[in-house]
């Protein structure tokens, strides 16, 4: 048996980090077992589905490496399948129109809430007659498809995740409603129903998803009964809760893949991160590993029925193993992108070769890739702002002698790490004063504060686009 797995989302928003997880699951699975990720576009919902929203989530599964095999498909696309599949279930006797108006649905819930019962749906219409069919058509009701469920039938799977599941046909709220109303004879199918002819269309072995899901399992179970089809074995995947153990939300800041890209998170590190979020590899030491590696080691036995908390600062972590590791042409491709959104302008000597000497200077700063916009500031501007303690720094007995030291000296030689050295060694001995004086003078007018990256290797940079003497004149001024 090939296994053929799908992850279907749908366009009725971005791409969301739990339906990204779960996308990594169902990808882990098939390279595991050397079979197929399908992608399917569940667009049913034609009112809220929007061709942005699909865009988005073909970019960010293929940001994140999630390629498919097969797709994508797109239910709109797949509308006969379904009515065909309506019609089968109507002509066997499996299913029915109901004409049960919304004021008899709301009439009904408002007995059963008084009475202390659970809502459900009485199935008063499942055994019409010919006669009352056509009795409620000339009333000009509308009417749905339902499918029949029987009350004392008892639904079992073994789920990969969380072992035997159990659900009986009573608690499952009556006959299920497969169409809504339409003009069509056969209505608009929905969601129940569409993902299970769906999934035996595509011979589906595996329906790996999240825990809210389990609720609809075992009514598809009994669609694939009806439908004639082969059960698919199911996974249901732990929630991502938030660190208070609540569902996580928008509250939480946890948003679309896009706005994670936004935020700076490399691909390689978001994807890892989502493989640790409810599975565990083998060895519970290895935290850091491509997609690929995962795949090796990956099996439902190691995926936790208990949700997955999200931790921002695991993830920060895990983002920064990965930019510190990345090659410095790649990570300056990652970089440029997020000077551009920040208005940087890259003339006056900032060509490639000065772009790559800048990412190496602050890689190993990095966290997220957007924090390259606040610690490469002073490289692309003309002036700094002076903090508290560089201003201070300035103020110091013998600093601005210092810095008229160094611009005399490198007036008349070009600069390079061992010239820049040399400089201050030179004033250190020519001021006599101590070196950590010429530095921190040194730093605070190059810089605007007294902290950041090497000074030598800044001092380098700002001297090859000419800002390094400017803003020498400028401290010396200022600090008069």
């Amino acid at each position: 048996m090939t296994v053929r797995v799908r992850i279907a989302p749908s366009p009725t928003g971005n791409l969301h980090i739990g339906t990204a997880r779960t996308a990594v699951f169902n990808w882990l699975f098939a390279r595991h077992h050397g079979g197929k990720f399908i992608l399917r576009i569940e667009d049913t919902d034609l009112e809220r589905s929007r061709p942005e929203y699909t865009e988005n989530i073909l970019t960010g599964l293929s940001w994140l490496g999630l390629n498919w095999d097969e797709g994508p498909y797109f239910q709109s696309q797949r509308l006969d399948l379904y009515k065909q599949a309506v019609e089968k279930l109507l002509e066997q006797g499996l299913a029915y129109r109901c004409y049960t108006t919304s004021e008899e649905l709301e009439a009904l819930r408002e007995a059963q809430k008084a009475r202390g019962e659970a809502p459900r749906y009485d199935n008063r219409h499942r055994n019409l007659t010919p006669e009352q069919e056509a009795a409620y058509k000339a009333e000009g009701r509308s009417f749905v498809i339902r499918f029949k469920i029987e009350d004392e039938r008892e639904i079992v799977w073994n789920d990969l995740v969380r072992g035997t599941m159990s659900w009986r046909g009573s608690d499952l709220g009556g006959d299920m409603v497969i169409a809504r109303a339409s003009e069509e004879g056969t209505g608009q199918p929905l969601y129940n129903f569409v993902v299970v002819v769906d999934d035996i269309d595509m011979q589906i072995t595996h329906i790996i998803r999240g825990e809210d899901h389990i609720a609809n399992t075992a009514k598809q179970i009994l669609l694939y009964e009806a439908l004639g089809a082969k059960i698919p074995e199911f996974a249901h995947s732990p929630l991502i809760l938030n660190m208070e153990g609540r569902k996580l939300s928008k509250r939480d800041g946890v948003t679309s893949i896009s706005d994670f890209k936004q935020m700076g998170f490399t691909p390689e590190g978001l994807v890892n991160y989502m493989t640790l979020l409810g599975w565990s590899p083998p060895d519970s030491t290895q935290e850091i590993f491509t997609l690929e590696a995962a795949a090796k080691e990956f099996g439902f036995e190691r995926v936790n029925k208990a949700g997955a908390k999200f931790d921002w600062a695991k993830l920060d972590w895990l983002n920064s193993q990965y930019i510190h590791n990345m090659p410095i042409d790649k990570l300056t491709d990652l970089v440029i992108p997020y000077w551009q959104e920040a208005g940087y302008k890259f003339d006056g000597g900032r060509e490639r070769p000065w772009l790559e000497q800048l990412v190496t200077l602050i890689s190993q700063s990095l966290t997220r890739l957007v924090d390259a916009v606040a610690i490469s500031q002073l490289f692309f501007s003309d002036t700094v702002e002076f903090s508290d303690e560089a201003s201070q720094q300035l103020k110091q007995e013998g600093s601005v002698a210092a810095l008229k030291e160094i611009l005399t000296v490198l007036e008349n030689q070009p600069l390079s790490e061992a010239i820049a050295q040399d400089i201050i060694k030179q004033v250190v001995k020519a001021q006599n004063v101590k070196k950590g004086l010429v530095m921190r003078s040194l730093r605070a007018a190059l810089t605007g504060d007294v902290h950041g990256p090497d000074l030598i290797q800044s001092w380098l940079l700002l001297n090859q686009i000419g800002l390094d003497k400017l803003r020498l004149n400028a401290a010396i001024a200022a600090a008069n």
